[in-house]
């Protein structure tokens, strides 16, 4: 039995290595030539220390408490040469990828598929060669075909499989936009570099509220094929803002979340106020006292960054501070192909 355990470093790089059941973090990074910091390897000096966010482990009683206290592992702060997991992991790594001697994993991947959901809206999905290891919410580079020119996207769809999707923004004149168009055919080779980001699921019980901006809906649908398929029962909101009733996409999928996930319900919001669209306007006017919970709840928004701006504002006017607030604002590119 062995265990992935995903290093997030500080420059945004994710890393990820298998341990073996009973092997100690520092020493599977190592057996896989990642060189996390360390300088004892006993528990004495605390350089190792990293903070796991997801998952379970144990730490034993082999390590001073000047390298780590109580407050510090009550708060989920481990010594990577003393923790050994019980279950697949996240951990984050305060030093870039670099300084471990590791760096940014770069891939070639095929199109399968691109269609257009929308006069604003491209799905392209891919296929590779191996196993798509990120984390559900996180992003990765495409370089344009045929420029030096790489366009972020976040995935939207299941980690851990040979195929990967993507919810793209139609940008009228943008280099990834027209190729997609009018170059994009199956087969074609895709130059992909990553998973990168801060932005992905973390574990809890407590309710879920997912706000997503047009094709910011991208992450929250790999969140959502996650929570599926491990049958959380987590109360799960989301609000999805579009500009008119036509950048509406993939409803049907999410009406099929509601079906697979007992806790999630979702509501489409409409900013055209000729919208048929029941919810008009802004997320941020739909919000209810049963979503935010008394801000005993987990918040995950993406979208552009006036959305962003007015989320947080809104909060703060309310007197919510959520428990967990993570966001990603995204700027679609308009540089004009060439």
């Amino acid at each position: 039995m062995s265990y992935t355990i995903a290093l997030n470093f500080e420059d945004g790089v994710t890393r990820f290595i298998q341990c073996h059941a009973g092997e100690k973090v520092l020493d599977a990074a190592y057996r896989q030539k990642v060189n996390l910091p360390m300088d004892c390897s006993d528990g004495v000096c605390g350089t190792c220390k990293c903070h796991c966010p997801s998952g379970e482990y144990s730490l034993g009683d082999d390590y001073l408490e000047e390298a780590l206290d109580d407050d510090e592992a009550q708060a989920r702060q481990v010594l990577t040469c003393q923790m050994i997991p019980d279950s697949d992991c996240v951990l984050d790594v305060p030093v870039a990828a670099a300084a471990c001697k590791t760096g940014i994993s770069s891939f070639n991947a095929t199109v399968k598929r691109v269609t257009a959901l929308s006069e604003s809206a491209i799905e392209l999905v891919v296929g590779a060669g191996e196993e798509l290891n990120f984390l559900p919410g996180q992003y990765i580079n495409i370089q344009v075909p045929g420029t030096p020119q790489v366009r972020a996207y976040s995935f939207s769809s299941l980690p851990g499989t040979t195929e990967g999707s993507f919810l793209i923004r139609n940008v009228p004149g943008g280099l990834m936009s027209q190729w997609l168009r009018h170059q994009a055919e199956a087969g074609a080779s895709l130059s992909l570099t990553g998973p990168m980001g801060s932005f992905y699921l973390r574990g809890g019980e407590r309710p879920l509220l997912m706000l997503a901006g047009g094709t910011g809906l991208a992450p929250m649908l790999s969140m959502l094929h996650t929570l599926a398929q491990q049958q959380s029962t987590r109360p799960v909101t989301l609000l999805y803002g579009v500009n008119g009733d036509n950048d509406l996409v993939m409803s049907d999928l999410l009406d099929a979340f509601a079906d697979k996930l007992p806790g999630f319900s979702w509501l489409p919001v409409v900013a055209d106020s000729e919208s048929t669209c029941p919810q008009k306007g802004y997320v941020t006017e739909h919000f209810t006292s049963k979503m935010l919970n008394d801000g005993d709840v987990d918040i995950y928004l993406c979208g552009p960054p006036p959305m962003v701006n007015a989320v947080t504002a809104t909060l703060q006017s309310l007197g919510i501070n959520p428990t967990g607030f993570w966001y990603e604002k995204f700027i679609a590119s308009q540089s004009a192909a060439a």
